[in-house]
């Protein structure tokens, strides 16, 4: 029998691998400062010293790429940890318990829910203030929702199969049940719900800072750069160019990656 091959799991595992190399060589090594400006650089075309050129300040444009794509991860997987985390603990108490716990805590979720995620994130971002970790709070705040549907979802379907009435039977204490017992058999959907709240984060954070509320200068951020290249498209369209790439680069390999484990799992 022919082998059928999972081709969105191998290019998505592919484009994902050499992402994380990219931005965990860039912890280490960057060939120039990013965020050093060079007078005599302005503007310069792609060279071999300039792989990407320079940005209007003279500021190596791969250096801040690769730099850019870390502090984009950072941001996104911070804002999934802490919407996870949460939403995990809020979902698996109401799912598990339901009653007047669920109405109250359920209905405070419906009601951020509600909004869409960046509307909420830039109410945040308005009270906290911009950067990095300001970022990471203001988006993991408006992720809680969703992840606590899905794991209450879950806790409601599993609450009342025959291992969990066994567990109870043998004595295990509730915390048990949840976490040891329930939670595990959560993770094929939580996983696919994390690799689209990665993505969903990423294009959030860079829509962000494009807007100029996100990552703050002098660190570099793949949607402030871009953001910075529109009066220059007609000039020096790798400005953007290369910015955009990154950023299709990391959510497809994800979204892909995401798919392959769905059809890999399907099958």
């Amino acid at each position: 029998m022919k082998k059928k091959y999972n081709y969105n799991l191998m290019t998505g595992g592919i484009l994902t691998v050499t992402m994380l190399l990219l931005i965990l060589i860039s912890v280490f090594y960057v060939p120039y400062d990013p965020d050093k400006m060079d007078s005599t650089a302005k503007l310069a075309k792609a060279s071999f010293h300039h792989i990407m050129g320079c940005d209007q300040f003279g500021r190596d444009i791969f250096s801040r790429v690769m730099k850019g794509c870390g502090n984009t991860f950072f941001v996104a997987a911070g804002t999934v940890w802490m919407g996870t985390v949460f939403g995990i603990l809020i979902g698996s108490f109401t799912g598990y318990y339901g009653g007047i716990l669920d109405e109250v805590l359920m209905r405070i979720n419906d009601t951020i829910f509600a909004f869409p995620s960046i509307l909420l994130a830039l109410v945040f971002v308005s009270l906290l203030g911009g950067g990095k970790y300001q970022i990471i709070l203001a988006l993991g705040i408006a992720f809680i929702p969703s992840f606590a549907r899905i794991v209450r979802s879950e806790f409601i379907r599993c609450r009342e199969l025959d291992y969990v009435k066994s567990a109870r039977l043998s004595g295990a204490g509730s915390l048990r049940i949840m976490f040891v017992h329930i939670l595990p058999n959560t993770r094929n959907v939580l996983f696919s719900a994390i690799l689209i709240g990665f993505n969903n984060a990423v294009l959030a954070e860079s829509g962000m800072s494009f807007l100029g509320i996100g990552v703050q200068p002098p660190e570099a951020s793949l949607g402030r750069m871009m953001s910075e290249a529109q009066t220059y498209l007609l000039t020096r369209p790798s400005m953007a160019l290369f910015p955009g790439l990154m950023i299709l680069w990391m959510v497809l390999g994800f979204a892909l990656l995401g798919e392959g484990i769905s059809e890999r799992q399907a099958g």
